[in-house]
């Protein structure tokens, strides 16, 4: 921070009382998915995530940006301490813009792309 400067806002309030975070807030402090597994409630939440593909013998096969039948979920961050990963998916149930429900080898999920504007 520059000396005598006041520090950046942010989160502002409007007219009407709806409360806008600023975007670099968002960007630094503000998970944008959230996972909640059917049955049990389980709720995860990360910054970021990312669908594995693995070959016939298990191994790494890539990493996508899009969700498809027999790739898995990878909650950020993408290292050994990831947040979650699911087993395969083996059905899309549901799928719009910032939501997908589907179902794994193990469990049925609900993930939510959080938006802020």
């Amino acid at each position: 921070m520059i000396g005598g400067a006041q520090p950046k806002v942010l989160l502002t309030q409007s007219e009407d009382g709806t409360l806008h975070l600023d975007e670099r807030f968002e960007e630094i402090f503000v998970n944008k998915y959230k996972l909640v597994r059917e049955g049990d409630g389980l709720t995860k939440q990360s910054e970021d995530v990312c669908w594995l593909e693995f070959d016939k013998n298990g191994k790494f096969k890539a990493k996508h940006k899009d969700i498809a039948v027999g790739r898995s979920l990878l909650m950020s961050p993408f290292s050994e301490s990831f947040t979650w990963q699911t087993t395969d998916i083996k059905e899309i149930i549901e799928q719009r813009e910032d939501y997908v429900k589907f179902k794994t080898t193990n469990s049925i999920y609900e993930l939510y792309e959080i938006l802020f504007r």
